[in-house]
């Protein structure tokens, strides 16, 4: 029998969603106190919203995953709200979710030179080819590279209603400062400037219905991360690491700071796995496996590996993805192999 903790409890309440939302009040944050005493089980959740409903609704969920547990013989389950008007749910505060967009998820990574960009580009491709609709929303403002990698040069024009049109190619609709750009323009912008911007790609741009709006981050935990995450609610985070320890290490640093800001980690993608030689010979040139052991480690999906294909870089440089390219290529179903996953853990 499982030992009744509040590890098992708080597990137990991450299948709990916020009405409306794919996230669960876990990673929201929702979850302010647990306490077991035998049989019996104590939740205190704090909500941020006045909705009446939404409150009813949670707290009917949470007490019916707290009484299927092993060994529970009692459960109490409070629910404070603020005082005000139902203005329907929003845990976030502030935050405002894209319109038409079921799903933004961050594509990061603790360090630069891991490929967190191609696998951004390719995860985007690859989704489409899963019957998705999807958005890649560049958000590395001072490097952007999404309009190499996807073969795209085209200015956004402006819609009736005054919002940017994104470009669209490979069936993925885009953007990225580097649309509005003269070619080798440098960005020089503070963190104001850098926080406007992205507020305004997010929400100030004619995305439509997608499935997922995939964000490609630039690496670190600057202003850009901290913007994202002050704008919109997102629905977790993707790592992009090496194997190697030194890119490793700066993993955790990034999955600390989406956690200090209630953003699940959906799983790590290992770029770089392995290369294999003409002749067959498997080289580790960055070692192996640190992904999946970190992954174990931090408690969360291992979306699999991505070996160094020489197809991954040519499509890169020619502005069509491997996944686009040569979809049924080992480095094609490398890619819609963790999209696939991906898919599965984002719902």
């Amino acid at each position: 029998m499982i030992m009744l903790t509040q590890d098992t409890v708080q597990n137990a309440l991450k299948a709990v969603k916020y009405p409306g939302y794919s996230r669960d009040i876990v990673s929201f944050g929702l979850v302010k106190e647990i306490a077991v005493n035998a049989g019996a089980v104590a939740v205190t959740l704090q909500l941020t919203s006045p909705n009446q409903e939404a409150a009813a609704q949670i707290k009917a969920d949470a007490e019916q995953a707290l009484r299927a547990l092993p060994g529970v013989e009692r459960v109490l389950v409070e629910v404070h709200q603020p005082s005000g008007p139902n203005k329907g749910p929003d845990p976030w505060g502030k935050q405002t979710r894209v319109p038409g967009v079921a799903r933004v998820i961050a594509v990061a990574s603790g360090k630069g030179g891991v490929g967190k960009s191609t696998v951004a580009a390719n995860l985007a491709c690859a989704l489409v080819q899963l019957g998705q609709r999807v958005g890649l929303l560049d958000c590395d403002i001072y490097g952007p590279s999404i309009p190499l990698m996807m073969g795209c040069r085209e200015r956004p024009t402006i819609s009736e209603r005054e919002l940017l049109v994104p470009p669209v190619r490979h069936n993925v609709r885009l953007m990225s400062i580097g649309f509005l750009l003269e070619d080798d323009q440098p960005v020089v912008w503070r963190g104001p400037m850098i926080s406007k911007t992205i507020q305004q790609f997010l929400l100030s741009v004619e995305w439509g219905n997608l499935d997922y709006l995939l964000v490609d981050l630039p690496p670190g935990t600057g202003d850009a991360q901290l913007s994202l995450c002050q704008t919109v609610p997102l629905d977790g985070g993707v790592i992009v690491t090496t194997p190697q320890e030194a890119s490793l290490g700066v993993v955790r640093k990034g999955i600390a700071m989406f956690e200090k800001v209630s953003v699940p980690i959906l799983g790590i993608v290992e770029n770089m796995s392995y290369f294999t030689t003409p002749n067959g010979e498997r080289i580790e040139i960055f070692g192996h496996g640190g992904g999946q052991v970190e992954a174990t480690r931090q408690k969360t999906q291992f979306l699999g590996e991505v070996p160094i294909f020489t197809e991954i870089r040519i499509g890169g440089d020619r502005g069509v993805p491997v996944v686009v390219s040569a979809p049924r290529s080992p480095a094609g179903e490398a890619f819609l192999a963790v999209a696939t996953k991906l898919r599965q853990v984002a719902g």
